[in-house]
Order: structure tokens, then sequence, then C-alpha cells
């Protein structure tokens, strides 16, 4: 499981090191795509397996699920953990989710969030204030 908040740097090189405590359970391959609210999103590959499964079993006559699935899987790339747990960031991914040099990795319990850290800060900043109101609409859920 993942969790946490964890700040790192993405190289000159263009890598980032994702944290120790979480390279195991990640494996030496993972998958990063786009993320909702300008982040990415790290997939182990059999958290990944159970995503794109329901990708596909979206319906194609739906414009926003045909979108939705497009937006997910074509932006998706499979990337290699080097021997000091660093990760590739595509451009294009890095682009998408205005990542600089300072980012935030963050533990979703199944997989991870990459933010640039402004961003972060902002997002975060802007839940806590509602985190109230959030919690009394997640009740619905059984939360």
């Amino acid at each position: 499981m993942f969790i946490g908040e964890y700040r790192h740097t993405i190289d000159s090189k263009k890598r980032l090191a994702l944290p120790v405590k979480f390279r195991r359970e990640l494996g030496k391959t993972t998958v990063i795509t786009r993320g909702l609210d300008n982040c990415l999103i790290v997939y182990p590959l059999k958290e990944w397996k159970v995503m794109s499964d329901k990708l596909g079993k979206l319906p194609s006559s739906q414009e926003e699920a045909r979108g939705f699935a497009r937006i997910m899987l074509a932006g998706a790339m499979a990337v290699n953990l080097d021997k000091l747990g660093r990760i590739l960031i595509p451009d294009y991914l890095k682009k998408y989710a205005h990542l600089k040099k300072n980012v935030v990795i963050c533990g979703l319990f199944n997989r991870l969030e990459i933010w640039d850290v402004q961003e972060w800060e902002t997002y975060k900043e802007k839940m806590e204030r509602g985190v109230g109101d959030l919690a009394s609409k997640l009740k619905e859920l059984g939360i």
C-alpha cells in the first residue's frame, strides 16, 4: 500500500527517483500516465492491468467515455526503474503536469501521483479548506 507525501527533484536528464519504500511494490517496470487535476499517475503493473481493463470496457459509443479512455491509455507509457529507483518521465507528460524541477510524490493506496510542488500546494490548500464539506458528502459513500 502506498501512503504519504514525498518531495523529490527531477534531474537534468529528466529522471525522477521514486521513494525507496515504494520500489519493491512497484517492481522493475511500472506505468505512468496522465492523472486528473494535472498530475501524473504511476501504477504498478498489476494495478495498471486492473485500470486498463476497466478503461477498455468503457462504451466507445459515449463521447465522454471514449475521450477519457483515449487520454488515459494513449498517454500511458511503461517505464523501467533503474538501479537507483529512477524513472524517465516523457516530455509530453512533464508538459501535461507542468512539472519543473521540484515535485511531490503522493502515495494513494494502489498508485502514486506526481505533482509539481506549486500545483500540489495550491490543490492541497483548496482541499484542506473544504475538508469538512467534503467529508459530509462522502458520508453517502459510507466513509
